[in-house]
This record gives C-alpha cells, structure tokens and sequence, in this order.
C-alpha cells in the first residue's frame, strides 16, 4: 500500500513538473524554439549552404554557449529575423547594438564603444560596404563569448595578437618576432599588444592625426609605458629615454610640429622591436646606418654618421664631454649670476655710504 501511494505520488508530481515546463514554454516561444535549433545546430557535421556566404559550418557548441555571457538567452533573441523551424537558407546578421543601446531593458552593458567603432577605420569600412570589414563577431566571437577578463575570451590581453592577426597575419608574424610578444609569451602582464598602441574601437589609420600611432601622437603612446620608472625597473631600461629623446634635435623639431622629424617608431620599428643587442634589431650598431639612411631621414648616411651617443642625458658622468659641458656652463652661469649680485650688493653699500658722508659734510655746514 505505501509502495502505491509513493508511486501516485511521484506520478504526480511528474505531471506537475512536465505541465509547468510546456506552460513555460507557452509563454516563452523563444526557449521552444532554441530547444527545436539544437536539433541540428549541435551537430559538428551540420553546414548550411549560403547563396552568398558560400558553404560554412554553422555548428553550436552548447556547451560553450551555455558559459558565455549569452549562455541564459535565447537564440531568437538575437536571431529575431528567424519565426519558424526549419528556417530559409539566408539568415540576417546579429545586430548587437539591439541590446548594446541606451534604452535596453534586458541589463546589457552599455558604453561609448559603439560610437567609437561606427567612426573607426573598421566601422568606416563597414559602412562603405566593404564584407571583411571587423563587425562586433569577429573579434568578440560568436556563441562563445566571454567577459573581457576572462582567460578564455577571445579580446583576453594575451589573446588579443591572434585575434587581430586572424585578419592581420604579416603584422602578426612581425609581432610574434618581437620583444613585447616574447614578454607576453612568459605571461608579463606588462606587455604591450595591438590594443593598447592602436586602441580598442576607436582604432584609426596611423595617417589620421586623431590615431595613438600617428607621427603626432606616436611618442605620447610609447610614453605611457617608458616613461613610467615602475614597469621599465623591471627590465633594465631606463625611464628617461623619453626625457632625453624631448631634449634632442629631433624632439625639439618634433615639439616644433615638424611630422617628418624621426620619433621612436622611426629608430626602433613598428611591430619588430627588439632590445639593440639584438643582431637583427634596427637600432643594433650594425643596422643603425639603414636606419638613419632612410629617404625620409638622411640619406646616404654611412657608419661613421651614426657613431654619436643616442638618448644622451647631460646629468650624467656617463655622456662624457656633454656631462662636462653642461657642468662648466652650470658653474659659469652661477658664477656670473652671484658676480652680478656681488657687484650690485657693494654698490649699494657704497652708494649709501657716500650718502651718509654728505648728509654729515652737509650737517657740519649748517652749522
């Protein structure tokens, strides 16, 4: 008898769960319909053939999609141009900025982001038409994606060059030869990658005057990392390189807004950097004539052009005759400062007591 009761208890309760579920599902049409499209779309040999796409794989790994940031919503949500199962071959493409807006409802994050790409060179592009122009998909990822902090999404730091280099492969390569990318290797939080020269939605043509790697902008960029005595301590490197650079002939012209006067990318390269002991860096003693031959800076420069002392601090012992220089025309100057003072200071004193002397010569006479 308790054996019955127990089963018409489950029974029951059975019921209840499954007429929950289907008015659940009555009331979100959505959640039907993305149950209906993992039908075919967790299928790894599933492709669907595009009239203008050509053949794609379309192929949803659940399991990833139920740990990204969308893992809760429904797959009409964004694919809201879908109203029936099974749906035609040509499917529009997600408009992120359908939640990513102001007036959104559901929570979805909302910054000046979007704006910024609508003006960069990828949100330009993509305005003019042009189909490998970077929407929000392609570098955030499609099902699977992530919180920017987290190590598994794709604009993750250290995931970021293979982002960018899916499009940019020869820069990548150049990159990856590099001594920022050989730091991010060992995990060095430190390390430089696209986003942090180029900037994340905002990224502009170097030639444009508003873009963190043009001619007026470059050393500010560059600055923002070797200036800093914290970050460069770590590596040896001196954080005066950027003083010292403002101090030379090129960094006054530059000051001056000359835009062809040599900045750092000029000396050291663009994505190749590497430390001057390297044979192959631009700034290693045998490639510094190239470097400084170049047609834009001062051609036919030979070996013995390029002997002079680089980023030279004149408060050093080390920079030798301009140390020396710097100090005797210091001394001279206070010298001649305390001189002119010295000379000024007896004057008055003479010339007050010339004065007392007449007021008594002049005192004797009255009486």
């Amino acid at each position: 008898m308790k054996t019955r009761l127990n089963l018409l208890f489950a029974s029951v309760a059975l019921s209840a769960v499954l007429a929950a579920n289907a008015i659940a599902q009555e009331d979100d049409p959505s959640l039907d319909i993305s149950k209906r499209c993992t039908i075919c779309h967790t299928k790894e040999e599933f492709k669907q053939k595009y009239t203008s796409d050509g053949t794609r794989s379309v192929y949803v790994d659940i399991v990833k999609f139920r740990k990204s940031v969308h893992g809760k919503r429904g797959c009409q949500e964004c694919h809201d141009d879908i109203s029936q199962i099974p749906h035609g071959k040509e499917v529009a493409k997600v408009n992120c900025i359908k939640c990513h807006n102001v007036a959104n409802k559901i929570g979805a994050p909302v910054t000046e982001k979007y704006e910024q790409y609508e003006n960069s060179v990828h949100g330009r592009a993509a305005s003019a038409g042009n189909k490998e122009a970077p929407h929000c998909k392609d570098c955030h990822g499609t099902h699977e994606i992530r919180r920017p902090d987290d190590p598994a999404s794709l604009v993750f730091k250290n995931n970021i060059p293979e982002d960018c280099g899916k499009c940019h492969k020869e820069v990548l390569a150049l990159y990856k030869k590099s001594i920022h990318w050989k730091a991010l290797s060992r995990g060095d939080s430190n390390a430089p990658v696209c986003t942090d020269c180029h900037g994340e939605h905002n990224i502009l043509k170097p030639v444009e005057n508003g873009s963190t790697v043009s001619s007026t902008n470059i050393v500010q960029t560059c600055s923002r990392c070797h200036a800093d005595e914290r970050i460069m301590s770590k590596y040896g490197i001196q954080s005066e390189q950027v003083d010292t650079y403002k101090e030379s002939f090129h960094g006054i012209a530059s000051e001056f807004g000359y835009i062809t006067v040599a900045k750092c990318n000029s000396c050291h390269g663009f994505h190749n950097i590497l430390p001057p002991d390297d044979p192959d860096s631009t700034v290693n003693a045998r490639n510094l004539a190239k470097t400084c031959g170049q047609a834009k800076c001062h051609p036919g420069a030979t070996e013995n052009f390029t002997k002079g002392r680089m980023h030279v601090s004149a408060n050093k012992k080390e920079s030798g005759k301009i140390y020396w220089i710097k100090t005797a025309f210091t001394w001279l100057t206070i010298l001649v400062m305390a001189g002119l003072v010295g000379h000024i200071v007896l004057d008055m004193f003479n010339k007050i007591k010339e004065k007392k002397k007449e007021n008594e010569h002049h005192n004797k006479s009255a009486k």
